[in-house]
């Protein structure tokens, strides 16, 4: 049996490349201000709730000058996408802030990526006048403190200075997460004035095992010490700022503490081994487990490689056992998803062997030099048509083999242009995976497939492209390293899912390779289900 070689876990990857260069301009003063690139300000975009999301209505503001200016759209895309778990939302650049903008939104977050942009005095005035939540991100917060002189008696707080120390661990709730020291922005180190009216939400703990505030609240108002979205991992302190907007966005209507779990089987295709598919379909069954599983209904090996060199092509239709196998799957609790439909692209490796299973059918990529993944952008031809031919290709082939056509879609290894998501999200309007985002998307401006950025979630969102997402959040397991990529077993997902349960409504998602047979589900489901997390359907996370 064909072992796949790639993991959507590259994907974090993709955003701690992106943040290595975020760390160049992040925290470090601006010399000459002058020299800041000029360009139209974005307009403002808008997207509405998540299925079951409250009723907040959260105005993010984010940075758009400098060299590093795109950074601000960046960091405002994944707040877009969580904020979308509690309302509605509406980002636009701070430079374009018009006096009382405030009034209209029960919210707002400010992301300073850029130290010292030049912030609207109505901006820094309504801040410091409203009673509404306010949650500010790192940069400029100096701004504030100064324009408003009130600011420290009322708030016990003002800026404070830097640290750089190597912070690895932020302690929020009595859990220890993550932070990855290559990270060398820093972390805003306040001057608390009286320490009675701040409340301290987490703590930066610095290698000596000192600590200060990374995140604290007063009143209102929330400030965390650094941008949040930068070298993200599973167990990151990222879950910590997701968790604070049940508080700083207005606790409406989904503050209440649950913990679901779900489970996804992964890349199962008319190759797959039936054999496999039922036996893990029995496992999760006797669990009382329902979970998904992700279906391409086309297999292809244009060059061979799986079968001595003669090309093979063939769908569903073709290999009976194995839609038997899926309709016992369904019977026994799964639903079907559209995995794309070969899950590869043409003939060429992309990147690997042009092996369904193995290669991205949306995106192209290649392995350079050093064994890593790189994302090279939109494959030839892509287009609005193109995503809608496959996906309509897909249905019928699903169709045709009696199984129905799903009404949910996960884009194989996670990567799809700006185009495609879009595209998918008019024809299906839901998806199961984690996003694949570019600077562009949330400005309306080109989109820079240079800058792109993958983001999971720890709840259900709406995300940017207007698809409902259901969450995967700790990963799959992989016995052996690869692509740079360390190995990963159930007891690293295990103890992901343990750190997710700082989330309010958090969930721990999983999927997995039926070729890796049940032993590590025995581990991974009893493991989940003693940590206090319910299993349930995947649409039962996006229902009403």
């Amino acid at each position: 049996m064909r072992t796949p070689k790639f993991s959507r876990r590259v994907l974090l990857g993709a955003t701690v490349a992106l943040a290595a260069t975020a760390a160049l301009g992040v925290g470090v003063v601006d010399a000459d201000a002058a020299e800041r690139t000029t360009t139209p300000t974005p307009a403002a975009k808008s997207g509405k709730a998540a299925p079951g999301g409250g009723t907040a209505k959260t105005l993010v503001l984010y940075d758009t000058t400098g060299d590093y200016g795109w950074m601000g759209e960046v960091y405002a895309t994944q707040t877009a996408n969580l904020a979308s778990h509690f309302g509605s939302w509406t980002a636009a650049p701070v430079a374009s802030y018009k006096a009382n903008d405030l009034s209209a939104y029960t919210a707002v977050v400010y992301l300073g990526s850029t130290y010292d942009e030049p912030l609207p005095a109505a901006f820094l005035d309504d801040v410091a006048a409203t009673t509404k939540p306010v949650t500010w991100v790192f940069d400029n917060i100096w701004q504030l403190t100064s324009r408003d002189a009130g600011f420290s008696a009322a708030h016990g707080f003002t800026s404070g200075a830097f640290d750089f120390a190597d912070v690895a661990e932020v302690g929020y709730k009595g859990t220890e997460l993550t932070r990855d020291t290559v990270n060398k922005s820093g972390i805003m180190n306040l001057s608390i004035t009286d320490g009675a009216k701040v409340k301290t939400l987490a703590s930066a703990v610095r290698p000596d095992g000192t600590s200060f505030p990374w995140a604290v609240q007063s009143g209102n108002f929330t400030y965390v010490g650094e941008i949040p979205f930068a070298y993200v991992t599973h167990d990151d302190r990222y879950l910590a700022f997701a968790d604070l907007l049940f508080d700083s966005l207005g606790n409406t209507g989904v503050s209440r503490e649950r913990h679901r779990a779900l489970a996804r089987i992964e890349d199962v295709g008319p190759d797959s081994d039936p054999g496999e598919l039922r036996a893990i379909a029995d496992y999760l069954y006797a669990q009382k487990v329902p979970f998904s599983v992700a279906v391409y209904p086309r297999y292809r090996d244009p060059k061979g490689v799986q079968n001595n060199g003669k090309a093979q092509d063939y769908t569903l239709l073709q290999r009976p056992k194995v839609v038997s196998a899926l309709r016992y799957m369904q019977q026994r609790g799964g639903t079907l998803l559209m995995h794309g439909y070969t899950h590869q692209y043409g003939s060429a490796p992309n990147p690997y062997d042009g092996v369904s299973a193995n290669d991205f059918e949306f995106y192209a990529a290649h392995v350079d030099a050093n064994d890593s993944v790189i994302y090279d952008g939109p494959v030839a031809g892509d287009s609005a048509a193109f995503a809608a031919s496959r996906i309509a290709s897909s249905g019928l082939t699903f169709a045709l083999a009696g199984l129905g056509v799903p009404r949910t879609f996960e884009f194989p290894h996670y990567a799809g242009s700006a185009v495609d998501y879009q595209t998918v999200n008019s024809i299906i309007g839901k998806r199961y995976d984690r996003g694949l985002y570019f600077p562009g998307v949330l400005s309306g401006g080109k989109i820079d497939y240079s800058r792109q950025f993958g983001q999971f979630f720890p709840y259900a969102v709406r995300d940017v492209y207007g698809s409902v997402v259901i969450p995967e959040n700790i990963g799959n397991v992989e016995p052996l390293p690869f692509n740079n990529h360390p190995a990963r077993l159930p007891a690293d997902l295990l103890a992901s899912a343990k750190r997710n349960l700082v989330v309010r409504d958090g969930v721990a998602s999983f999927f997995y390779h039926p070729y890796l047979g049940t032993d590590h589900l025995k581990q991974l489901v009893p493991g989940i289900k003693g940590l206090g997390y319910t299993f349930v359907s995947g649409d039962s996370m996006v229902a009403n």
